[in-house]
């Protein structure tokens, strides 16, 4: 199985401006600590004062499955030492039985016959066995899962922030939204979206600038600790390798030149300062901003240049188009889901339009947004 990556978006209830700077901190302590014990990848994300986006890579759950080793180390992240140990000694405990053959079955099967020896073993085995699968099953369900990753996520931030706050209830306004994205392309677009919301509330000028962003965190954070895991997802999005084992970390400073461009920021720095071409932040011209460019790339410069427009503004495709992604990757997932659809409905790949219109013929969506796009 392939990851899936989506983008989910949550928002404050009454959208109110509740998430300062401490509150964002611990957001994003919380989601990174979520993302280790999950076994999913943050790709991206942004925490505003009033909703948060989030690029997750929901991975598959390894060849071989969740290791014994892997799943303690992973409930060390939100589990103490005793709790631990408690878990790792029900597993022992349970795997003991099942290979001294220290059963207490019937002697008879279903249908009353007595067993052999041989048969009581093998029926223990299976009983025991079936006793650490269900202790592991407790806690390896909740990794690898999109829904687990985001209710873990929310849940603890909640109880964190209505302890602090005095309050009670609920903080998040409905379900948090989820959009299919494929990756490549669309996730590397979908990402500087993502990175741009600052900008796009007119909070900096250039998204290094702000902290509590991916690509924020990637620049500021440096090769180390989080800074490292930022620009893991970041090298992961604009590299879109086929293995884990093509990432290369001192690739950094070219994926991060290529994403800038994907953004519409200058592919160089001209007079100590950064050129930003997308809307209400414009220093630089088409020109300069094709002066970083070599001859041979400009063909590839200016389509960017038109998507970094788009990204300007809020495209709600991005959040509400279910799946986004070449016309293919949509008709197939339209064909996985097909029962939720009419009869009528022949195909799933929608253009993009309004706000969305400058991606026509390279990214697609599941819903057609006639209204207010």
């Amino acid at each position: 199985m392939k990851p899936e990556i989506y983008h989910t978006l949550g928002r404050v209830v009454g959208r109110g401006f509740l998430l300062g700077e401490e509150e964002r901190e611990h957001f994003r302590m919380l989601m990174r600590m979520c993302e280790k014990f999950t076994g999913c990848r943050v790709l991206t994300y942004c925490l505003m004062s009033n909703h948060f986006h989030i690029l997750l890579e929901v991975t598959p759950v390894p060849e071989g499955g969740i290791s014994d080793a892997l799943l303690l180390e992973r409930l060390g992240v939100f589990y103490g030492e005793a709790q631990v140990a408690a878990i790792a000694k029900e597993m022992e405990e349970a795997a003991a039985v099942r290979e001294r053959g220290e059963f207490e079955l019937p002697p008879l099967d279903e249908r009353g016959i007595p067993l052999t020896r041989e048969e009581e073993l093998a029926a223990g085995r299976r009983e025991a066995a079936a006793r650490v699968e269900e202790i592991r099953h407790r806690y390896t369900r909740r990794m690898h899962d999109l829904s687990w990753f985001m209710k873990s996520l929310l849940e603890r931030f909640t109880k964190w922030f209505n302890g602090k706050h005095s309050r009670s209830g609920t903080l998040w306004e409905d379900r948090f939204k989820s959009v299919i994205v494929e990756s490549g392309v669309a996730a590397r677009t979908m990402a500087a979206y993502i990175d741009l919301n600052p900008v796009r509330a007119g909070m900096v000028s250039d998204p290094a600038d702000y902290r509590w962003s991916g690509y924020g965190e990637a620049v500021g954070g440096g090769a180390k600790g989080n800074g490292k895991k930022a620009r893991y997802g970041l090298i992961l999005t604009v590299q879109n390798p086929e293995t884990r084992d093509q990432i290369a970390m001192d690739s950094w400073k070219e994926v991060s030149r290529v994403y800038r461009r994907a953004m519409g920021l200058a592919l160089v720095r001209k007079s100590g300062r950064v050129g930003a071409v997308i809307s209400g932040h414009a220093t630089m011209n088409e020109a300069e901003y094709l002066e970083g460019a070599t001859a041979d790339r400009r063909d590839d410069v200016l389509p960017d240049l038109g998507m970094a427009g788009m990204l300007s503004k809020r495209v709600r495709y991005f959040t509400d188009g279910a799946v986004i992604g070449s016309k293919a990757f949509v008709n197939e997932a339209f064909d996985e889901a097909r029962q939720r659809f009419t009869e009528r409905r022949k195909d799933g790949a929608r253009r993009m339009r309004g706000s969305g219109a400058a991606a026509k013929g390279v990214l697609w969506s599941v819903r057609d947004l006639r209204v207010g796009v």
